[in-house]
């Protein structure tokens, strides 16, 4: 399995507070704020704008509080707020690559706090570059199948413009470029697939074991603490978690 869709089954298990909840929301209101700016309003033109209209009703955004943040981000005027998409780049603990996407409205603070998480986990902030072309933009959609049924689904799967499947004993994770995501997500739908969390994600071309347990657990914790800012909307990394090391990580 790829160092995301480890780290995505670990924070998957992160409990959801209301502050969890709330920062959900916020990130997802910033993303649809930036994606009708880049791209205009209209969610049948703006492939990236109806990902993150679906991002936020999955995270419970209610459809009238997405309608008026779209109404938001298509006006002009003094007080329309400037949303900008910056990339972040740096290394984790065990030199394993970290790369994070933020929304913000103040470049400078989003910067200084996200300098202080990587240094405050034995961590440092790169500079733009350094390790962005070990990353590929592709889509990625997660299944949800039991063992037993995989290789029927696969079958399916497999009609369609994938790229690579990655299976575990509770589902599978589906990769594809990043413009033929909404065909499989369609795809999968018309043939009675659930598809869950269909997003585009910073894929790592290769990954970095992590063998030792006290360095995987600080790996975790910058991880977490880059996913909980309300400014990030994507944190990818190429640390590679063995077996044994990630039982303990997800207890």
């Amino acid at each position: 399995m790829s160092g995301h869709n480890k780290w995505s089954k670990i924070k998957n298990k992160k409990a959801v507070t209301d502050a969890q909840k709330n920062s959900a929301f916020t990130k997802a209101l910033k993303l649809i704020h930036s994606t009708v700016k880049a791209g205009g309003p209209n969610p049948e033109t703006n492939f990236k704008l109806k990902m993150a209209m679906d991002s936020a009703k999955q995270s419970g955004v209610p459809i009238t509080t997405i309608e008026n943040g779209i109404k938001k981000a298509s006006g002009a005027g003094a007080d329309a707020t400037v949303m900008e998409d910056i990339t972040y780049e740096g290394y984790g603990p065990g030199g394993v690559a970290v790369l994070i996407h933020v929304t913000t409205d103040n470049r400078n603070r989003s910067v200084s706090e996200i300098r202080h998480s990587f240094n405050k986990h034995n961590g440092s902030l790169g500079e733009n570059g350094c390790v962005g072309w070990m990353f590929e933009q592709k889509g990625a959609i997660y299944v949800a199948a039991p063992k037993a049924t995989q290789e029927e689904l696969m079958l399916k799967v497999m009609e369609l413009p994938v790229e690579d499947i990655e299976q575990d004993d509770a589902g599978m994770t589906i990769y594809t470029l990043a413009e033929n995501l909404h065909t499989v997500k369609i795809g999968l739908e018309t043939a009675k697939i659930i598809p869950e969390n269909p997003e585009l994600i910073m894929k790592p071309k290769n990954t970095v074991k992590v063998e030792d347990p006290a360095i995987a657990k600080q790996v975790v914790a910058l991880l977490s603490d880059m996913e909980d800012h309300e400014d990030v909307q994507g944190v990818y990394a190429n640390a590679d978690f063995p077996d044994s090391v990630l039982a303990n990580l997800e207890e």
